[in-house]
């Protein structure tokens, strides 16, 4: 399979590594404006580096797309018109509309169109879904420092989306309410926001993220009616809290602490690992990003569908987008453009400020 890849910088380097070794496929050339870091890239790859993705169009069985979310439509739309299936990487589009569009492209020419949500293949999730019943809670957190890439997008769609995705596929539904709120804390666009949605079978799920913190957290918490499971997807460490024979027999500590004589010292003890089973899972050693891209291979070959499809890249947009609709008309301070005070403050100051000069 002729393959080729669209933008090899910080992530796109690395699709166009494991697209180049993987069996049956034949890496034809990365496209990339910058040269230098194009030719460099080709060069460890053996292949090809031409600065216009266009003139790949006819020589390709598959692309992969990595390119800043603002030219998603542009890019993997020119191929899904050429008749040459894509894998884009997350978000789908920057907007819903540019999304349908892909989506809507892909369909009337029958092509593949994966997106590449990659903590879908995280071994710490696919533990994690293992081992949940029928989902009630989910809360979700990714933090990280301010990355001075993605900038064209918010921590929305850069971070936040991730999760939507995970928790669409671990409630097994579309919400039916959304609620959020968010601030701007470097400019351009939002950097942290809490969201809250609600599903039609009662699921309720919260979600944090933050693209301006000092430490960098990827968790997810699951309660259904097995018990409560924990993932740590940074750490690919999973935590799974159960019932335990006495629970599950009535034997509920609340009460029998009520019993004359009662052993409560013994009882504490007891609490978890006789009423409450914990068990530690390692996520194994599995590299994600091969596996998204081998199930992109495979899904062009006609050998197995993807697991995040366009449909699913694009439900996972629309919510994201809900999210941003909500953070814009939460008047979080009470004042009608919901910001004044130090961030207004912060903003006058870099307006006026010429950086221009500074770089010089």
């Amino acid at each position: 399979m002729r393959v080729c890849v669209v933008g090899v910088g910080a992530l796109g380097r690395h699709h166009a590594r494991i697209l180049g070794g993987l069996p049956n496929v034949e890496l034809v050339a990365v496209a990339d404006p910058n040269e230098v870091q194009g030719r460099a890239v080709a060069e460890a790859c053996g292949c090809d580096w031409t600065r216009d993705y266009r003139t790949l169009l006819s020589k390709v069985d598959a692309a992969s797309v990595v390119v800043p979310t603002s030219f998603h439509l542009a890019v993997a739309g020119e191929f899904l018109r050429a008749g040459v299936p894509v894998l884009v990487e997350k978000p789908l589009a920057g907007n819903v509309a540019d999304g349908t569009k892909l989506v809507e492209l892909a369909s009337e020419k029958n092509l593949t169109l994966q997106v590449g949500h990659i903590e879908r293949f995280n071994p710490a999730f696919e533990c994690l879904q293992q081992n949940c019943g029928s989902v009630k809670y989910i809360r979700a957190e990714r933090t990280s420092p301010y990355p001075f890439r993605s900038t064209d997008i918010g921590v929305v769609h850069d971070l936040m989306i991730h999760d939507i995705e995970l928790v669409l596929e671990l409630a097994g539904e579309l919400p039916t309410s959304v609620e959020a709120f968010g601030v701007s804390l470097v400019g351009g666009h939002e950097d942290s926001v809490q969201a809250r949605l609600k599903f039609p079978g009662g699921c309720v799920a919260d979600i944090t993220a933050n693209r301006v913190c000092p430490t960098v957290s990827r968790q997810l918490q699951v309660w259904s009616d097995r018990g409560c499971a924990i993932a740590d997807l940074q750490q690919r460490k999973v935590s799974v809290f159960s019932p335990g024979s006495p629970l599950k027999a009535g034997l509920l500590p609340f009460y029998l602490a009520q019993v004359p004589g009662a052993d409560i010292p013994q009882l504490k003890a007891d609490v978890f690992g006789q009423f409450i089973q914990h068990q530690e899972f390692e996520g194994g050693e599995s590299d994600a990003l091969t596996a998204e891209l081998s199930e992109f291979v495979n899904a062009v070959s006609g050998t197995a569908a993807p697991r995040v499809s366009g449909n699913r890249g694009l439900e996972a947009l629309q919510v994201a987008e809900h999210v941003v609709e909500c953070v814009r008309s939460h008047q979080w301070d009470g004042t009608a453009d919901g910001r004044v005070g130090p961030m207004a403050l912060l903003e006058n100051v870099v307006e006026s400020r010429d950086y221009s000069r500074r770089a010089a």
